[in-house]
């Protein structure tokens, strides 16, 4: 691929007619457009349209820390590339700001999420993943994953408050839960939950530690640190409160089985 500034540069110094140089530079785009790599300025960000080429899905709009008026042109710029977007950790003041600037988007309050799809959304492949979490205060975590699995094209099915304070709930749902192609499993408190299902399902558990508990649990830290440390097999661990990671991971895994 000839760089730009050397094209330039050789009009600029008479070596290349306009002509010659207008071939190049559209033979330069074509090729960009081929390697996956263009980039959308709009200013304040990058954007890295041609994500879902290279990874099979778009660039995702991290809200916490954006202005709504940055979410938005995000949102937009995003929309003319992609046949989806997705926006975690938005409050519902921003998310109130851009769903009124742009016909069509929904917000999830639970999950804290912005979606927006050119056409309904079904599932684009057999099976499903589990989303299982430990209590109720656990939810905002497990519905951002469950939001983020469902747009990355995998049926969900919650299976909430199953937590091992009360474990008999959990062995009613355990069928459901055994028949997942992926299991993500979000806890707080002491974390037990993922090593409790590591010990009794055959298939990928990614474990979310959540910040839910008192003092002791530092935020989360105590939920990951018994997470990381679960001496049952096939529990993998993401980020305190990063539903969206494990999501992200429990989706590639089940679309690479099919």
């Amino acid at each position: 691929m000839i760089p730009l500034d050397y094209i330039l540069k050789s009009v600029q110094n008479g070596d290349l007619d306009l002509d010659e140089a207008k071939q190049q530079i559209e033979q330069h785009l074509q090729q960009q457009a081929s390697a996956g790599d263009r980039v959308a300025d709009i200013g304040f960000a990058q954007l890295d349209i041609d994500r879902q080429k290279r990874t099979g899905f778009p660039e995702v709009i991290f809200g916490e820390g954006k202005t709504a008026e940055q979410i938005l042109s995000i949102f937009q710029k995003l929309m003319e590339h992609s046949d989806r977007v997705l926006a975690t950790r938005v409050s519902a003041d921003k998310a109130e700001f851009v769903t009124a600037g742009i016909p069509g988007v929904k917000y999830h309050a639970a999950a804290r999420a912005l979606t927006w799809t050119k056409k309904p959304l079904v599932p684009e492949r057999d099976g499903y993943i589990a989303v299982v979490c430990a209590g109720t205060s656990d939810l905002p975590v497990a519905e951002e994953a469950a939001v983020t699995a469902e747009m990355m094209g995998s049926r969900v099915e919650r299976v909430f408050d199953v937590g091992v304070a009360g474990i008999h709930r959990l062995f009613r749902r355990l069928d459901l839960i055994r028949g997942a192609d992926a299991i993500v499993v979000a806890a707080g408190m002491e974390g037990a939950l993922a090593s409790v299902l590591g010990g009794l399902v055959s298939k990928p558990i990614i474990a979310i530690p959540t910040s839910v508990g008192y003092g002791a649990s530092l935020g989360g830290i105590a939920a990951l640190l018994a997470m990381l440390n679960s001496c049952a097999p096939g529990v993998s661990v993401v980020n305190i409160d990063n539903g969206f990671g494990a999501a992200y991971s429990a989706a590639v895994i089940h679309k690479n089985l099919r």
